[in-house]
């Protein structure tokens, strides 16, 4: 408790809240932008930090961090343009809800699902943080595989009535993330002699190139069969009946995010993607998520803002980055002269606590930034194609180059919103496509581990309790839908049997 009030005394020092509020502020603008995701927005800030004081450069790079997840679903509403991999699922339903002219309720209820989501994930980081962190270390190779499987498996089996076509964006997916340098033998695989792709294909380009350029093609292809009128903005607040179906989605997605996130290298992707699928399979209105269901934006929104507080516990208990963003983070405390780990709880406890505390301060002034940002961004919305859409591109295109300064990336880009608009075309599911490619690389590695460290033979991935219920999980994963859909057919022949009879 004393270490408790000691940090809440550093973070409300007049400088720290200020720079509590500047963090999150350029971490909500630089997460709308296409690919300049938190990670890229801590590295570009990080010279900011010399010379701070080490307390100071620790919340400013948290509140970007965080203020970049409240930012990353603002472009997946308004523009079907998700900021990073982990602002996907916002597009599923948020950016329905802006063609219905529900942008402001969107914008809204996201931000006030991020709120209640991080500062759940606070109160997780304050009690929970030392046994969940004995509990990541569980998860060795096998471990971690499987949970990428259930994650896959998981997204697969939204795709109801097109599973098909899910398992094969997924397979596609999956062969891209091959592309590229094997890490463990050095040998070049699919990389057709372009130097380029020796580091393999960045997933945020496959994400702006399906999701924006994919969708600036579609609607070029259909801009004259759609009528030219104003879009409604809507109001910019949601009404009770969204508050009532988004409440316990929001309280149940928390702490599915935050444990997650906790996983090292696991992510808001993973943690959005699996809120979201469970969430579907729990509602009383399945066929509604993907058309603008307001619970399937407010459950991956609350979800990926509790993984990035969750991400926190590896990088400050053990040293072990959660996330691409806090291993950035980990560089540079290092380089401030702060040593993550067991002993910083013991040495350096207000550093920890202080940080704790900011991030109760930090979604405050994030949930009042982006509520009073509504109203101006929904504008975006009013603009008129032939000047919105060329912005788009171009936004993609700079986005794209800022991930590695080659001009060789455009020619990707182009080829995966050619891959994006025919996917929409033939009602393809791109989700599990993107999802497989962020998570295949990894996949990948950590199964060949598993199976190095037990000699070939596969009795490791069923050697653990864990495991064990990663593979149950997997399996009701994939044929719940099916046997929901099988009831639900039953149930309603059964009542048209009865209003016959």
């Amino acid at each position: 408790m004393d270490a408790f009030l000691q940090g809440f005394q550093i973070v409300l020092q007049p400088m720290n809240i200020f720079w509590v509020v500047i963090g999150g502020f350029l971490g909500t603008i630089v997460g709308m932008l296409p690919g300049l995701g938190p990670a890229t927005a801590v590295a570009v800030l990080i010279p900011i930090t010399f010379g701070m004081d080490p307390t100071s450069a620790i919340i400013l790079m948290a509140a970007i961090y965080y203020g970049a997840m409240y930012g990353g679903s603002r472009s997946s509403i308004l523009l079907n343009t998700p900021g990073d991999g982990s602002a996907i699922a916002a597009t599923f339903d948020g950016y329905p809800m802006a063609q219905k002219g529900q942008a402001g309720e969107a914008m809204a209820i996201s931000a006030v699902a991020s709120f209640i989501g991080g500062v759940l994930a606070v109160f997780g980081f304050i009690f929970l943080a030392k046994p969940l962190a004995n509990f990541a270390l569980k998860f060795g190779p096998s471990e971690y595989f499987l949970l990428m499987l259930l994650t896959l498996s998981a997204i697969v089996s939204l795709s109801i009535g097109k599973m098909v076509k899910g398992f094969i964006a997924m397979a596609l997916g999956l062969l891209i993330s091959t592309i590229g340098i094997d890490p463990q033998t050095g040998v070049h695989r699919f990389t057709m002699d372009i130097p380029h792709l020796s580091e393999g294909i960045e997933f945020l380009i496959v994400i702006i190139g399906v999701y924006a350029v994919g969708e600036v093609f579609y609607n070029f292809l259909t801009i004259d069969k759609v009528k030219k009128e104003k879009k409604k903005v809507g109001r910019i607040w949601f009404t009770k009946e969204q508050w009532k179906r988004s409440k316990w989605p929001i309280l149940r997605s928390a702490p599915l995010g935050f444990i997650v996130g906790v996983l090292p290298g696991a992510g808001g992707s993973i943690a959005s993607m699996m809120s979201y699928s469970s969430e579907k399979q729990l509602s009383k209105k399945p066929e509604e998520f993907g058309e603008g269901a307001v619970e399937g934006l407010a459950a991956p929104e609350s979800s990926n803002n509790a993984a990035s507080v969750g991400a926190m516990i590896p990088l400050l208990t053990m040293g072990i980055p959660g996330s691409g963003t806090t291993a950035v983070m980990l560089g540079a405390l290092i380089m401030l002269g702060v040593r993550p780990g067991p002993l910083l709880f013991e040495n350096d406890p207000g550093i920890v606590w202080a940080l704790i505390n900011s991030m109760f301060i930090g979604n405050i002034a994030l949930v009042i930034i982006n509520v009073l940002l509504v109203g101006l961004l929904v504008k975006i919305l009013d603009t008129p194609a032939k000047v919105l859409y060329p912005l788009i591109i171009m936004l993609a295109f700079i986005g794209t180059y800022t991930l590695s300064y080659s001009t060789a990336d455009y020619f990707l880009l182009l080829l995966f919103g050619v891959i994006g608009l025919f996917m929409k075309i033939m009602d393809f599911p791109i989700a599990p496509l993107v999802l497989a490619i962020i998570v295949g690389g990894d996949m990948e590695q950590n199964f060949r581990m598993a199976l190095t460290s037990s000699n070939g033979s596969f009795s490791i991935f069923f050697s653990s309790g864990i495991s064990i219920t990663l593979i149950v999980l997997t399996v009701l994963s994939l044929f719940y839908p099916i046997v929901i859909n099988k009831f639900k057919k039953k149930s309603r022949n059964n009542d048209k049997e009865a209003i016959s009879a």
